[in-house]
């Protein structure tokens, strides 16, 4: 009886323990471990961030627009798709764009970010000044029919059209109402890459959404979306319908306007890009004084400097610049005395870093206002001051009616009684033979031009690899950091002896000259 009595004692205490386990209450969690010092300075950002989105709300404005026209539907494979039950008030053109940026997805393709599958037809602006201009996106407004701008309260005001620059993706329209306040501009020349920002705009016709992030670069000017650009990226998210609206500093001025993203499936990834305000803004004061964009031109098309180039005219190989390859004739460049070779490395002080950056620099430069530029030639740096023109004043032969060029072999030019004298390059790939009369007259080259014929381009060289082709003409060549005229082969084989890179000026008759420099093969 004893030994039962303690078994059923244990018992008693096993099941009493276990009972009190299961009641038992669940551990607290442990305290959030956060310096007072930490919550002041999170607390003092959110509250930033919402003083930001309260200052511009009033001045940021949703567009929606009714396009003229519209396509009939989606052509896939010869087979015309029609889609069905489409909301009113769309326009079919804007459903054809949407379904092929669902249908047709790229490897990370830049895109203008326009329309929203949510909202049909609808964009982003702001208000730019106290007469009712509102600044937004050339692709926002193209070929509207009924533009109409809602306010943050509600009200709405129909808009017109003053002016758009479709080359840099820039528009200005006006509504009569205009006491809502201008959005202050700020300098984005001062952008920081780090810096905090936010983009607000109309998201798949989501009016009024905020997003932050940072400043990830600047001067992005080979997207290749526009004519003209020199985008600030950002990965604050940037979606359809946030077109026009605009990215805006920490002190609630806006520094650019949202524009486009890099995406896959046609949503933000973390890669938008926006105008900086400094072009854009320039651009709509453009806009609202004439209603078009005066540019200005000087004359000369560019190719990039490459290292190998650089190191031919006597320059680092990492020295930044641009090469001038046709100068048109009477142009300001002309007159300013520049010739195919120069490397230009700086306008009014700015250093010159890329094709794209100088043609900004220079399209946004007043026309008949005097410029200094720094360049470098023959081995030595050197200025000259330049007065650029308005660009309808400066035309380039491509731009004219084209002379149409004939296509023909070089054989069979050839006089077959006595084989012209030639040379052959062979390191190179190329072979070159005199300009003559009849030549000319077979490839489209001027009569009076001086220069060696390109006859045969060896497949798999370096001048077939550099776009070399028969028919061209070779006018130039740099040696000793100097550009130096060539017309006859000895000339040729004299300036190119002994030479590993060979850097020549090639002209074809429907295109601007250009400098090709080719290099030897290396050997195994």
């Amino acid at each position: 009886m004893k030994s039962h009595a303690v078994a059923w004692a244990a018992l008693v205490v096993s099941s009493a323990a276990l009972i009190s386990q299961w009641g038992a209450s669940p551990p607290l969690p442990a305290a959030l471990k956060i310096t007072p010092e930490s919550q002041k300075s999170a607390a003092a950002l959110s509250e930033a961030y919402e003083s930001v989105a309260d200052f511009v709300k009033p001045s940021v404005v949703q567009i929606s627009v009714q396009r003229k026209g519209g396509a009939p539907g989606i052509n896939r494979g010869g087979r015309r798709m029609t889609p069905p039950g489409l909301p009113k008030g769309v326009d079919p053109k804007q459903f054809e764009e949407m379904l092929k940026k669902f249908f047709t997805p790229e490897e990370g393709h830049p895109e203008n970010e326009q329309f929203g599958g949510v909202a049909m037809g609808t964009g982003s602006g702001f208000v730019y000044d106290d007469r009712g201009h509102i600044v937004t996106n050339n692709h926002v407004v193209e070929n509207a029919g009924k533009i109409v701008v809602k306010f943050h309260d509600g009200v709405e005001a129909s808009a017109k059209v003053v002016g758009t620059d479709p080359e840099a993706d820039v528009a200005v329209i006006k509504v009569d109402t205009t006491n809502y306040p201008a959005l202050p501009r700020g300098q984005s020349s001062k952008l920081r890459v780090g810096e905090l920002i936010m983009a607000v705009g109309s998201p798949f016709g989501l009016s009024q959404s905020v997003t932050t992030g940072i400043v990830s670069a600047t001067e992005r000017n080979d997207v290749g979306i526009n004519a003209f650009e020199s985008f600030i990226q950002t990965d604050a998210a940037i979606n359809p319908g946030n077109s026009g609206g605009p990215l805006v500093n920490m002190a609630g001025q806006v520094v650019g306007v949202n524009s486009a993203i890099v995406t896959r499936s046609s949503g933000n990834e973390g890669v938008g890009f926006a105008i900086p305000i400094d072009m854009a803004g320039t651009l709509a004061d453009n806009l609202i004084k004439f209603g078009k964009v005066r540019r200005a031109r000087v004359g000369i098309s560019l190719e990039p400097l490459t290292p190998a180039f650089a190191r031919q005219v006597g320059l680092d190989s990492a020295a930044k610049g641009v090469v001038v390859g046709y100068v048109v004739p009477g142009s300001p460049a002309d007159t300013a005395g520049f010739k195919p070779g120069d490397v230009i490395t700086g306008f009014n002080g700015t250093p010159i870093a890329s094709v794209p950056n100088f043609r900004l620099i220079v399209s946004a430069s007043e026309a008949g206002k005097e410029f200094t530029v720094k360049y470098w030639r023959d081995g030595r740096e050197a200025t000259a001051k330049i007065v650029p023109a308005s660009s309808e004043n400066v035309v380039f032969p491509q731009e004219r009616t084209a002379r149409a060029t004939p296509k023909a072999d070089a054989e069979k030019d050839k006089d077959k009684d006595k084989e012209p004298e030639k040379v052959e390059v062979d390191d190179f790939g190329i072979e070159l033979q005199p300009l003559t009369d009849e030549l000319a007259k077979q490839f489209g080259h001027a009569r009076e031009k001086k220069g060696l014929l390109v006859s045969t381009v060896k497949p798999g060289s370096p001048a077939e690899a550099a776009g070399l082709e028969a028919g061209q003409l070779v006018t130039k060549v740099v040696k000793d950091r100097k550009v130096q005229p060539v017309s006859s082969v000895k000339e040729f084989e004299s300036l190119v002896k002994g030479t590993d890179e060979l850097a020549l000026y090639v002209e074809t008759p429907s295109l601007p000259g250009r400098f090709v420099t080719l290099a030897k093969p290396k050997k195994n």
